[in-house]
């Protein structure tokens, strides 16, 4: 059967194939380490099932206004408000099927053929695909490895061109743990909103940073630029939420009425009493998070203090999110060139799913993640470094 021609355009993603076929050696009953995976390995808050709970025993699961329940909508707006000085009343506030569907909605709403979006890279594998659907081109603008692959305003600003239409920012970054500062970010918003430019800022892993830093959040800008920003969030990474698929877009009405539009025929509302729920994350104290996060900056540590004991592989810093992105290229040999040959190396042959890098815009990495128990990362690193060490071996012994 033939399908429609904009499939060419993209691929199965990157994340979710290795899953898959991480699922397929379980089911041979391989003991399979799973780093590829970004999902917590926290349980969802307590108080954030039960009100779920409550609300389903209370029979809330009929239809609700396809932007989401007031209540949500609200506690979105005031919570930018109190952190950040942000203007958006609720009305501003579109809660999606997690930040994945809004940041669709958003391409569909905004971009055309003849647009450009310009991207720092790596990115996350699934904006490439959405631009691309949507018939406007992108550009990709690297980001360093040597600088911990922060998201620097001049190169971005250096790409934009008569037809660009937005670019889209990722801090903390998914796959690199890139961040970008806030005066950074104020001089991309600046040069953006002079040329007409919507800066998309996605921060879906704003509470995810590591050594005392903190979040440069678009929101700060909003009350400047209220035409220009345009914010996405979830509630998958924060509150351990991923199954709950509940995500956010807030920006100006215009962007918001277009969203809005576009969701009313594709979801309608999110889940009912999976709102309620969400309602409840939102009044969790903050030093919740505070534990979580004291959790992964450990298993931060513990990833970065082995790659930099093992041979062929140089791992920069994440300075934020849960994800480490090491260089393997010392690794790669002729039988084994490229991330896709090294992931599926380790797949095979150790057991231990990683995402090639090749899916973010950079071959020579390969991505895990960090978010599950040290016991685990401990026994896939122990894996990764034998695997990759008999490569060297090998390699170094056909040298002789």
């Amino acid at each position: 059967m033939a399908l429609a021609s904009r499939l060419t355009r993209i691929q199965e993603s990157a994340t979710l194939e290795v899953s898959r076929r991480a699922a397929a050696l379980r089911a041979r009953g391989i003991a399979v380490v799973d780093l590829g995976v970004g999902e917590p390995d926290f349980a969802s808050p307590p108080s954030v099932v039960a009100a779920a709970q409550e609300a389903l025993a209370a029979g809330f699961t009929r239809y609700t206004a396809a932007a989401g329940i007031p209540e949500l909508r609200r506690g979105l707006a005031e919570r930018y408000q109190a952190r950040h000085g942000a203007p958006w009343s609720a009305e501003q506030v579109v809660v999606t099927v997690g930040a994945k569907a809004a940041l669709f909605e958003l391409a569909l709403a905004l971009f055309e053929p003849g647009h450009e979006v310009v991207l720092p890279t790596p990115a996350w594998v699934s904006f490439p695909p959405q631009v691309e659907l949507t018939g406007a081109s992108l550009v990709s603008v690297p980001m360093s490895a040597a600088d911990s692959f922060a998201v620097r305003a001049e190169p971005l600003i250096a790409a934009f061109g008569p037809r660009t239409r937005a670019v889209i920012v990722n801090s903390p970054c998914n796959p690199t743990g890139g961040v970008m500062s806030a005066h950074e970010l104020e001089q991309l918003v600046e040069a953006a909103a002079a040329r007409g430019v919507l800066v998309i800022s996605d921060e879906t892993y704003d509470e995810f940073l590591y050594d005392g830093a903190r979040h440069a959040s678009a929101a700060t800008l909003a009350g400047r630029f209220p035409e220009t920003v345009v914010l996405v969030g979830s509630f998958s990474k924060t509150w351990a939420m991923t199954g709950w698929r509940l995500g956010w877009v807030i920006g100006p009405p215009e962007v918001i009425d277009g969203v809005l539009r576009i969701q009313g025929h594709a979801t309608s509302n999110p889940t009912s009493f999976a709102m309620r729920g969400a309602v409840a994350a939102l009044a969790e104290p903050p030093s919740e998070m505070v534990k979580r996060l004291a959790e992964y900056q450990v298993r931060r540590d513990l990833v970065l203090a082995r790659f930099a004991a093992m041979p062929g592989v140089v791992c920069a810093p994440p300075a934020g999110a849960f994800y480490a992105f090491p260089d393997v290229s010392g690794c790669f040999d002729d039988e084994l060139s490229g991330s896709l040959a090294i992931a599926r190396y380790l797949l095979d042959e150790a057991h231990v799913a990683v995402v090639p890098g090749e899916a973010f815009g950079a071959d020579a990495h390969v991505r895990l993640s960090f978010a599950c128990s040290r016991e685990i990362l401990g026994e896939g690193l122990d894996r990764m470094a034998a695997a990759l060490g008999r490569r060297l071996e090998k390699r170094a012994a056909a040298s002789c």
